[in-house]
């Protein structure tokens, strides 16, 4: 059984001449002398190294298409008729999914309260995440959900000033963090925003300025993504500011400053440059030393980590040395994971996979407690986009998980709402969206509580993408609300792994969830036997 196919897919803009292919390679059985494309090997004999990413860039996201052995999937949600948690009495008249509260938190001593248990995923310095910002920000802010701003945001901004290697000033850093402030303003007492920051970030010394300049009060340090081991990466199809990223101590390649390189550019073989961030590496006695700079030199309120899909090794070190230093909030992010620019090979066939990952993480927190030490908050990331993702989640991982992080599922509702706005204007609206009306009121069913909310002209000047956002949220509370009625639990700490089973033996071996026919077996046999 193939698990993926190589050799062709939308996310490279490639195909297959012939339907029979070898499921190995991917490559057509019988491959013709004369074939004019369009697979992988074709277009990279002209194209080379372009083949190796999605794209178009700046215009679209992409997530890995694998299909593992096991995924969510394979867990079902138990339903219950007896008793209530958390509500007054288990009464149809008093218990009913409307008073379902979906609130959650994180923070060591600094709590963030979360509408929802939901956060976005790192939009960081590629193109759909700089022109989507403010419908994010908006969106995030209005929905009171945390807003995570990605790697690489100070060192790629054209405008930075540096003095001695540092940033003292960054236009676009500033209109990220300000833009967020000023809806965040409607809605205070849920959210945040996070800032992160790699190995560039960290010799920019970025978070000092973040917070000395801007007021932030979250940093999030980072280790890695679920679709991908190296560095991030962008494409710039400016000469001039592929050499002035050289200059700042990226890696871009082919590299601007070479004269060859030039010429090609010039002469348009070559149409773009990729932008590399240096690999990083950790070492728990540096990763202590910097969590304690930050919080006694630069006055740090919550510090979160955001680790990728590594191997068991690197997560037991993420959790222990997270427990060590008391941090806030630790991400674990798993494969294929999505973004906006990263291998597409790398993004289908490295690392562990998210299910897989949060069961590992599930056994290590609980090693840690039974030693009585301190287990930090963790959230999970890694193709999630339904609600029962989230119950499923939070189910698997109780006590320890928080939170689901989605990266995606978030962004797509904004550029949606945009793309909206962009067509009333235009008096273009697809027949998707014109069948509901033709003004935003009548489109988005949020929109008149919003009015009620925060008043008509605020509304007014809302991003419709921002709408978009709280609109698709309002979903994700509301589906929430009807799982956890289901299994009659009324706030989110009262879920549990026991209203999860699991569908196949092979789910229930990796889990240690029940199999179907053995969860609740021994209860159900004592009625039986009463």
């Amino acid at each position: 059984m193939n698990l993926q196919r190589p050799n062709s897919g939308e996310a490279t803009h490639t195909s297959n001449r012939s339907n029979d292919v070898v499921q190995c390679s991917g490559i057509c059985t019988i491959c013709i002398d004369g074939c004019q494309g369009n697979c992988e090997i074709f277009k990279a004999t002209f194209r080379g190294r372009e083949v190796i990413y999605p794209g178009p860039f700046g215009e679209i996201t992409a997530g890995g298409n694998k299909d593992y052995p096991i995924d969510y999937s394979h867990l079902n949600i138990h339903g219950y008729a007896l008793g209530a948690e958390a509500i007054e009495e288990a009464n149809p008249d008093i218990a009913i999914f409307p008073k379902v509260e979906t609130e959650s938190s994180f923070g060591h001593i600094h709590t963030v309260r979360m509408s929802l248990p939901v956060f976005t995923g790192a939009l960081g310095s590629t193109e759909i995440a700089r022109k989507n910002w403010l419908e994010f920000a908006a969106g995030a802010s209005i929905a009171g959900i945390p807003l995570v701003c990605g790697e690489n945001v100070c060192g790629m901004d054209p405008k930075a000033t540096l003095k001695y290697g540092r940033i003292v000033e960054s236009p676009e850093m500033r209109r990220r963090v300000e833009s967020y402030k000023r809806w965040h303003e409607l809605n205070p007492d849920y959210g945040d925003i996070i800032i992160q920051k790699n190995v560039e970030d960290t010799k920019f010394e970025v978070a000092q300025y973040v917070t000395e300049k801007l007021g932030v009060k979250t940093i999030e340090l980072k280790w890695g993504q679920g679709a991908k081991c190296i560095g991030g990466e962008i494409k710039i199809r400016s000469l001039d500011e592929a050499i002035e990223l050289h200059n700042r101590g990226y890696i871009v390649e082919p590299n601007p400053i070479l004269e060859n390189i030039q010429k090609a550019f010039k002469a348009g073989a070559i149409k773009e440059f990729e932008r590399h961030s240096k690999l990083g590496f950790v070492h728990e006695d540096e990763f202590l030393r910097e969590v304690e700079k930050l919080r006694r030199r630069h006055g740090v309120q919550r510090i979160t980590l955001k680790t990728g899909a590594y191997s068991a090794r690197e997560l037991a070190m993420a959790i222990k040395w997270s427990s060590k230093a008391r941090i806030d909030l630790v991400t674990i992010d798993g494969a294929p994971g999505g973004t906006g620019m990263s291998p597409w090979r790398m993004m289908v066939e490295w690392g562990v996979p998210t299910f897989y990952l949060q069961c590992l993480a599930y056994q290590f927190c609980m090693k840690l407690a039974s030693k009585g030490e301190w287990v930090p908050s963790l959230a999970m990331a890694g193709g999630f986009s339904t609600e029962d993702h989230i119950f499923k989640v939070l189910a698997l991982g109780a006590p320890f998980f928080k939170a689901v992080c989605m990266g995606r599922a978030l962004m797509i509702p904004g550029m949606v709402g945009k793309n909206i706005e962009q067509w009333l204007k235009k008096g273009k609206l697809p027949k998707t969206v014109s069948q509901y009306g033709d003004t935003p009121e009548k489109i988005f069913v949020t929109y008149e509580l919003l009015k009620q909310v925060y008043g008509a002209k605020v509304v007014k000047e809302l991003p419709l993408g921002a709408i978009g956002i709280y609109t698709f949220t309002e979903k994700l509370k509301l589906g929430l609300q009807e799982l956890m009625a289901g299994t009659r639990s009324f706030r989110i700490d009262t879920i549990t792994r026991k209203d999860l089973m699991a569908l196949t033996e092979d789910a229930a071996k990796v889990a240690g969830i029940p199999y179907v026919m053995d969860a609740y077996r021994e209860e159900a046999e004592k009625i039986l036997e009463g």
